[in-house]
């Protein structure tokens, strides 16, 4: 059940921000410490009255879900500690639910030991709590004539755990609505288990619902009997503080002017007042249960310090939105008195200054009044939360720099011509460069692409374009050739540089090989020859050792559909024939790679088929054979099935290849079982697979390709995708896997959320290709292009030719005019290569509450029969009101929302 408050004017109003934001009862919320223990027959155990404990208490530890809460209430004397215990799985008790209110409330100066003695006799309570209990009565809080007929017969009334439905009703009378509630008696709540609510409790079950203060807990059931625990009501009166206007003397509200090591400034009703903090001061934002730090508090942001004698007990972010306003233009002169002409379109105006104000440049360096030059665009920053709008920086958007310095490279952006650097004070800045710029490293010319992130650098800058860069250490370098020769203890590399000259170098100890279609690639993969050698592209660290190298092209020879004349396994050598019958003799070894029928081929168990007349496919430098293919399938398209004369035809590249077959073939196709011949088309991709004498077909497996969005990454390069919300899984441990861009990747560089295209051999995956997903708001459309808004803030214009597909309200169009100006879509390939835009679902809601543990958001309820109030948040959820972008713990209750689904995932959620 979920509790939230409104604000109204009765006295009353305080109790009812106590439990406002109350989450569900069922689910947590945080906690709450013992004021004092019940020890027989209403006897009141010893009372610690010590309301800001140095250690908090030993049974809540940091990191703890309702850490919090509990330290916030606790500093502000709300909570008080019981021998250094806080028991936040203990239910809640009557008479500890009302001094809770009543100490939140700040009313204790109200209570009246003497009134508290008028009590009903069936209201036990213990001591400490009877002064609450009657000043309860007072406010009509509790109700005496209902509470005449609780049943005490097996504990007192104050011990009594309070109730979900007794909460409620204290609740609804705090709102002062209860004649509303009463008005609602005679409805049903609607919850399965309404006959278990008391006929007196309905009202206020059906008004809380109403008003979307409450709500069922599983199986659609109120749990009206159901008790609250000591944490989750703690949790309601700290989240309730933001709805009241109750103040604590040691509880302060204000806007950061000052962050310094050690002290924390808020100006709080106009004055200025410091806090100490140090390492074991807790903070805390609004939006999270969990601890910040103290870089989460940030200049003019709105925080909340609870402490005394100036020193700050806890520090809590309440709004972390900085409270400033920017004023842009021309920069005139400065003026005598502290104060700045700038001209802000045609007229001119005045701006003060003071000590606190912070001169900035372009790339966030400190600077000085008299370094911003006439006529170079500034902003002027003023605060918002006082009467004076003092200013509180100066920031140049755009002037002339003219510099020296040393730092160390950043980004280098090639495409905008632009390098990132950080200075030696340790700010970044960004400089444009152009065809001029002069790099070296000791004399030597070096080039844009030499420069690597991470080097440190002296460079020179005039008219804000950088003129020269000197390294100021070696860096990593490329260089390519021909592969010839790889040490025999693999500490070395020759290779004939491009241009001709023979190099040596000394390699690292275990070099990257990146050899495309072979995972994890070592030295033993690559082809060194004088002349025939790979061509590589070698990475050289800052001492000239090679750390990378990168098969780049290579040499070899194919020859295929040879026949086995004879192999010898003493000499390695394989004499075979090709197509003409012409005699070819080739030598196999160790680095000889090996294919047929297995998925770990071997030297020895490939020998065993090497008999004459077998049929193979080879490549090949020189007389070396690269790769022995033992030919036991086929790969093409079907030209032919002729089942009367049982043989099965396919062109495979330009040869026409027709395979017999004595009884009816295995037919393997994905996702379909009890296949056959029948199911197969002339013009679909297969590949037949040859019996064991390569005579005739033993399986055909039909090649399709699927579009899956992956959910998990299991054990053993196994993965769990989705097609049409439907789960299924399968290994890609032997799949060629590529990415966005094409380059070879791992099975564990897979995500949860990529689209993926696998191409199935049969039921076998073998291939995997990540598939770009471009998910924008469509601000523009025509019969060929698409402009689209990604949620970046990136707009391009996309052409798109061929074949299109818009999939929108369940129908697949082809036509790019079906979209619309406003509609959010995501953009990818389809497994034709078709251009597909899937137009995201819209909805309009209020929010509810964020559920962080299950990444999803629930919203209200239009009905209480309404089923669809839980939506999922997509990995990477854009939420953004206007151009800003928000988090999803920013959003509050009752805030109206517009969502954009896609399978029932949020990937968008727009602010109104």
């Amino acid at each position: 059940m979920t509790f939230k408050y409104n604000n109204p004017s009765h006295s009353k109003k305080v109790v009812s921000a106590v439990l406002a934001g109350m989450m569900a009862l069922s689910a947590g919320g945080a906690a709450m410490a013992a004021e004092s223990t019940e020890t027989g027959q209403g006897q009141t155990a010893a009372i610690t009255n010590t309301a800001a404990p140095t250690g908090l208490f030993s049974d809540i530890k940091v990191g703890y879900w309702a850490e919090k809460h509990v330290y916030k209430l606790a500093y502000q004397g709300i909570l008080l500690g019981n021998n250094g215990l806080f028991r936040p799985g203990d239910a809640v008790t009557q008479q500890e639910a009302v001094t809770m209110a009543i100490r939140f409330m700040n009313q204790e100066g109200q209570l009246n030991t003497d009134t508290a003695a008028a009590l009903p006799t069936n209201m036990e309570v213990g001591n400490y709590f009877k002064p609450y209990v009657a000043l309860a009565l007072q406010l009509g809080l509790i109700d005496k004539t209902e509470e005449s007929t609780v049943d005490v017969s097996k504990t007192s009334w104050g011990q009594k755990p309070a109730s979900r439905e007794w909460i409620t009703k204290l609740l609804i009378r705090s709102l002062d609505k209860d004649a509303e509630a009463k008005a609602q008696n005679n409805q049903s709540t609607g919850f399965a288990d309404n006959a278990s609510i008391s006929e007196s409790g309905k009202g206020y079950v059906n008004l809380a619902v109403s008003l979307d203060l409450a709500k069922g807990v599983e199986g659609n059931k109120f749990n009206p009997t159901g008790s609250v625990t000591r944490a989750q009501l703690a949790t309601f009166f700290s989240r309730g503080e933001s709805l009241t206007d109750t103040t604590y003397p040691n509880t302060s509200t204000g806007y950061v002017t000052g962050l310094k090591d050690g002290q924390i400034t808020l100006v709080v009703d106009g004055k200025a007042v410091n806090f100490a903090v140090n390492s074991s001061t807790p903070y805390f934002t609004k939006d999270s249960e969990t601890r910040a730090s103290a870089t989460d508090v940030k200049l003019y942001t709105k925080v909340m310090v609870v402490g005394s004698a100036g020193g700050a007990s806890y520090v809590e972010v309440v709004d972390a939105t900085p409270q400033v306003e920017s004023v842009e233009g021309t920069f005139a002169r400065s003026l005598s008195g502290n104060k700045i002409g700038i001209f802000v379109g045609e007229n001119y105006e005045t701006y003060s200054y003071d000590e606190a104000t912070a001169f900035i440049d372009q790339n966030g360096n400190a600077i000085k009044l008299s370094d911003i030059t006439a006529d170079s665009i500034i902003e002027v920053q003023r605060e918002t939360f006082s009467a004076d709008k003092k200013t509180v920086a100066i920031r140049v958007k755009s002037g002339i720099v003219n510099k020296s310095d040393n730092g160390v490279i950043a980004e280098v952006s090639t495409s905008g011509k632009t390098i990132k650097l950080v200075n030696a004070a340790g700010a970044t800045e960004q400089f444009a460069y152009n065809d001029n710029l002069l790099i070296t490293y000791q004399n030597r010319i070096m080039s844009v692409a030499d420069l690597k992130a991470g080097s440190a650098v002296k460079y020179t800058v005039k008219d804000s374009v950088l003129q020269t860069i000197a390294l100021s250490q070696g860096v990593e370098q490329s260089v390519r050739g021909t592969l010839v020769e790889i040490g025999g203890n693999q500490s070395t590399l020759t290779f004939k540089r491009e241009g001709g000259s023979l190099e040596a170098k000394l390699l690292t100890e275990k070099p990257e090989v990146i050899i495309n279609g072979i995972q994890d690639a070592t030295l033993n993969d690559l082809i060194t020859d004088a002349t025939n050698g790979d061509q590589v592209e070698l990475t050289l660290n800052s001492d000239d050792q090679v750390t990378r190298i990168q098969i780049i092209g290579r040499q070899m020879e194919p020859m295929n559909g040879v026949t086995v004349v004879s192999y010898n396994s003493k000499t390695k050598v394989l004499t075979v024939l090709d197509n003409n019958k012409k005699p070819f003799v080739f030598t196999l070894d160790e680095k000889t790679k090996l294919d047929y029928n297995t998925t770990k081929p071997t030297l020895a168990g490939l020998e065993s088929l090497l008999n004459d007349g077998r049929k193979l496919d080879l490549t090949y430098v020189g007389t070396r054979a690269l790769s022995v293919k033992v030919i036991y399938k086929y790969e093409g398209t079907i030209s032919n099935i002729d089942t009367s004369g049982k043989k099965i035809s396919v062109l495979s590249g330009n040869q026409t290849i027709t395979v017999p077959y004595t009884t009816a073939p295995t037919v393997e196709i994905y996702n379909k079982s009890g296949a056959s011949l029948g199911d197969l088309k002339i013009g679909d991709k297969v590949t037949v697979t040859l019996g064991a004498n390569q005579d005739v077909v033993q399986k055909v497996a039909l090649n399709t390709v699927a579009q899956f969005e992956v959910v998990a990454l299991e054990a053993n390069s196994r993965i769990r995708v989705k097609s049409d919300l439907l789960t299924s899984q399968f290994y890609v441990d032997q799949a060629v896997l590529t990415g966005e861009s094409g380059q070879t990747i791992t099975p564990s560089q897979l995500t949860a959320g990529n689209l993926i295209n696998v191409t199935f051999e049969g039921a076998t995956p073998k291939a995997v290709q990540v598939v770009k997903r471009t998910l924008a708001e469509v601000t523009g459309v025509d019969a060929s292009s698409v402009t689209l808004k990604q949620f970046n803030g990136q707009t391009e214009t996309v052409p798109v030719s061929g074949s299109v597909k818009v999939v929108k309200s369940g129908s697949t169009l082809t036509s790019l005019t079906s979209l619309t100006v406003g509609d959010r879509v995501e953009m990818t390939k389809d497994t034709d290569n078709s251009t597909r835009f899937r137009v995201l679902t819209v909805m309009s809601k209020q929010f509810w509450s964020y559920d962080g543990v299950g990444n999803q958001i629930l919203v209200k309820r239009e009905t209480t029969a309404d089923t669809n109030y839980r939506f999922a948040l997509g990995s990477s959820v854009f939420v953004h009101q206007g151009d800003n972008t928000l988090s999803v713990q920013s959003l509050r209750d009752n805030d109206n929302i517009v969502l954009y689904l896609l399978n029932n995932v949020i990937l968008e959620i727009q602010k109104q």
